[in-house]
């Protein structure tokens, strides 16, 4: 059956419990001019004198077959069908539901799974893209159908095809953070170092801590111990090193970070700017070579990787391949 031979026209006093196929407007001479009701309001007794007031005594509701669905309820079902943890449903407006964060953390969204349910005819899932950093409140997905009355089995293919929860958010973990700044001028006060400042508010920002800032010399031993003095004494979950990150011949850092014993996920990424951020593992714990830019820039690489870090990730090198697309942000 088509939708629109779902709809027929009843007394208002025998629409107790049905669906309004349309909106209904009240004019009031000089003071409103509006909607009264929305197209699928269900109709209560106490409807009634209001719908009697703007002079309907006969209304068109839906009588829905077997097999369709309101485009409210279309929405809601998909919507439980998306939302992972951390991630609340709002109510259905105007036939969209809005799913929202409900903590600080990192928004996880599985992109083939957006594609496969928006590959469905008369289906939207529009969503934030993934590893956004979201607050509480904040829009995630909004689910909707394009008409007003679906088949049901369109649902059902949707439910079918989100076969893990399509968006959840990831808290942040308050890491302890040892950073260490690299550089003769600054190590011996010729220069103010201007990473720290910088470095300290990014961490913060994501519930973390900066826990002691130490300086080093050009020199790779220097740089090693620095290194060592955060994993074996302070017992830092992240160390961050900045300074001495180019290919200048008395750049020691990332030479003093292998050194050190991590093993190198990359050593540059495929992102402007940033690219010449180095992320490397000491057994579990992650440290960083951060380039210049971050000093300057407002995003870099670093601000695409600490947010997943601080998230509890583990970053593997697809994921530096992947910073390519869409990393052309300044040259």
């Amino acid at each position: 059956m088509k939708p629109d031979a779902m709809l027929r026209e009843v007394k208002v006093e025998e629409a107790v419990g049905m669906r309004l196929a349309h909106d209904l407007t009240q004019i009031i001479p000089g003071q409103f001019k509006g909607r009264l009701f929305k197209k699928g309001h269900v109709i209560e007794e106490s409807d009634i004198p209001a719908l009697l007031s703007i002079g309907k005594e006969h209304i068109y509701v839906m009588a829905l077959e077997r097999g369709w669905l309101h485009e409210d309820e279309a929405a809601l079902r998909m919507a439980h069908a998306a939302a992972g943890s951390n991630v609340e449903l709002g109510a259905p407006h105007e036939g969209k539901i809005t799913l929202r964060s409900t903590i600080h953390g990192l928004a996880s969204v599985r992109k083939p799974l957006v594609d496969a349910v928006n590959a469905i005819d008369q289906i939207v899932m529009s969503t934030i893209k993934t590893n956004t950093v979201v607050r509480p409140g904040q829009a995630l997905i909004g689910t909707r159908v394009v008409p007003l009355i679906i088949e049901d089995e369109k649902i059902r293919m949707v439910e079918q095809r989100i076969t893990m929860p399509l968006v959840e958010v990831k808290p942040f973990r308050p890491l302890r953070v040892g950073l260490i700044t690299t550089g003769s001028e600054v190590y011996k006060g010729r220069i103010q170092d201007k990473f720290g400042s910088v470095v300290k508010e990014k961490v913060a920002a994501l519930g973390s801590e900066v826990i002691e800032q130490r300086l080093a010399p050009d020199e790779s031993d220097a740089i090693v111990r620095e290194i060592r003095y955060f994993l074996d004494e302070r017992k830092a979950d992240l160390i961050l090193v900045t300074g001495g990150m180019s290919v200048d011949p008395d750049d020691r850092t990332p030479g003093a970070i292998k050194q050190a014993g991590a093993t190198i996920v990359s050593y540059g990424t495929p992102m402007l700017p940033g690219s010449m951020l180095l992320m490397g593992y000491l057994g579990e714990v992650p440290i960083m070579g951060l380039p210049g830019c971050v000093m300057h820039d407002p995003y870099t690489s670093f601000d695409v990787l600490l947010p997943r870090i601080c998230a509890g990730e583990t970053i593997v090198r697809e994921d530096i391949t992947e910073m390519g697309y869409g990393g052309l942000l300044g040259c």
